[in-house]
């Protein structure tokens, strides 16, 4: 069909398509405060997802501000808080995707760190160093114990392929009980490890040179179920991104350096699955994840 009612269809499509989208940006062109969680601890974990969050409010053309939270928050209560919606400390919050997270809010799925929260190497205490050396396989790192936070993803997953895992509820008290001795390792991404590392120079602390866990993982930034508003500008603007390489870029400016330095080529590796990962996991296009070696 090519005669009027054809041009009448189009004409309609499209102006129900420019209508959907003036409903998604309309309350992001009035200033918008976008409140994040307000971490435990002050270091540079935060720095990175603040700046992707940032550039796709950008690319988005939003007009916005970026807070912290009034309170400090764990991973659990920004995710509660999250939840509560008007009135709630926050409303963007970004964490490790799971199937039961994706099942509460709203996820944004590009992975905000191109799942390197999944490639884990280790803090230890100095003193074992040759003891990790030693481990080859699966069994031999079974061995020793992890410490995790008790509502991280990362400690079901650890424990789903048999390893043994101590669940801590505050961040610090991991290198606390590391240097303590009551836990053996901590595994951290290799984008987390080294800023970890420098501001517990005050610790008997060091990242171990011979193993890596790898598992599927993605950081996502998610909001609360019904802000279909702000998911739709955060993903228009992180789509743009890595359309126009800006994020690549992005991603290469913080992390480039932190890849080289952890020297993964030399490390035994050990694949884990992820238990917890929704199946709508975009794994497939390659453009968004850290490619394998």
């Amino acid at each position: 069909m090519t005669g009027p009612e054809y041009r009448c269809g189009v004409l309609w499509a499209r102006a129900l398509l420019a209508a959907m989208v003036l409903a998604w940006l309309s309350p992001l062109w009035a200033k918008t405060t976008v409140f994040y969680p307000q971490p435990e601890s002050v270091d540079a974990r935060q720095a990175y997802p603040l700046k992707v969050l940032a550039l796709a409010l950008t690319k988005a053309g939003a007009d916005f501000e970026l807070l912290p939270s009034r309170s400090v928050m764990t991973q659990s209560r920004a995710l509660i808080q999250l939840s509560r919606g008007v009135g709630a400390d926050v409303n963007v919050v970004w964490t490790m995707t799971s199937k039961e997270r994706e099942d509460t809010f709203l996820p944004i799925r590009i992975p905000i760190d191109k799942g390197l929260l999944g490639w884990r190497i280790f803090l230890i205490h100095r003193s074992k160093a040759a003891q990790f050396a030693t481990v080859k396989t699966l069994n031999d790192l079974k061995k020793y114990e992890a410490g995790q936070g008790h509502d991280w993803p990362d400690t079901d997953i650890l424990r789903a392929s048999g390893l043994r895992v101590q669940g801590i509820a505050k961040y610090d008290g991991l290198f606390k009980m590391l240097e303590s001795g009551r836990i053996d390792y901590f595994p951290r991404s290799v984008v987390e490890i080294w800023a970890e590392e420098k501001s517990h120079s005050d610790m008997e602390l060091e990242i171990e040179k011979t193993v890596i866990l790898q598992y599927p993982a993605a950081l996502y930034f998610f909001v609360k179920k019904d802000n279909t508003a702000l998911a739709s500008v955060i993903e228009a603007g992180m789509r743009i991104a890595v359309k126009d390489g800006s994020f690549d870029k992005l991603f290469a400016e913080e992390y480039e350096g932190d890849i080289k330095r952890a020297n993964l080529k030399a490390r035994t590796r050990f694949q884990l699955p992820n238990p917890l990962l929704p199946e709508q996991t975009p794994l497939q296009d390659k453009k968004l994840w850290f490619g394998d070696l």
